[in-house]
């Protein structure tokens, strides 16, 4: 696995193996051009929330196209481990925070408004998209959200949905 765009292009991601389920290449690259060309300035200085963050990866690919910082949530040890490696071999510690949480706890105190993008790939066999999206659907904590589920994953309306192979990236977007 490695970075697709942006500064560090190319560039390897440790992971952890395992039953993290990484984002694939072609999806990051997909979602990342859609959320960039849905903001007036691009990704330039963005705060972005990467939430069931895994390695990391997609908040790591908005840092690599010019995202000002960028907050990961994720609770599993071996995915924190390879979360860490990857943000000390970029050297991005200062752009960076790490939240060792379930990420419905930490949304509970994230006021509405606190990102620009939020970015939401939760395991792929559950309900935790619809419970994010419905969460923000009552208080938008970002300006942009963008969640990775399976093809025809059962979502609240009102995102448009894009579909590469058998996955679908659905962005909800804020009215304020």
């Amino acid at each position: 696995m490695r970075i697709v765009g942006g500064r560090w292009a190319g560039r390897d991601l440790t992971s952890p193996g395992g039953r993290v389920r990484p984002t694939a290449e072609p999806v990051r690259e997909a979602a990342l051009t859609w959320v960039a060309a849905e903001l007036p300035d691009g990704l330039p200085e963005v705060r972005v929330l990467d939430l069931f963050a895994g390695t990391g990866a997609l908040g790591l690919e908005a840092l690599s196209r010019g995202a000002g910082t960028a907050d990961f949530v994720e609770s599993n040890p071996s995915a924190l481990h390879a979360l860490k490696a990857n943000v000390t071999a970029l050297r991005l510690r200062p752009r960076t925070r790490i939240f060792k949480k379930d990420v419905f706890r930490f949304l509970q105190r994230v006021a509405a408004g606190s990102y620009e993008v939020a970015l939401a790939d939760p395991p792929y066999t559950s309900a935790l998209a619809r419970k994010v999206v419905e969460i923000w659907l009552d208080r938008p904590f970002a300006r942009l959200l963008l969640v990775e589920t399976p093809r025809g994953a059962d979502l609240p309306r009102g995102a448009e949905t894009r579909t590469i192979g058998d996955t679908d990236l659905s962005l909800y977007r804020s009215s304020s």
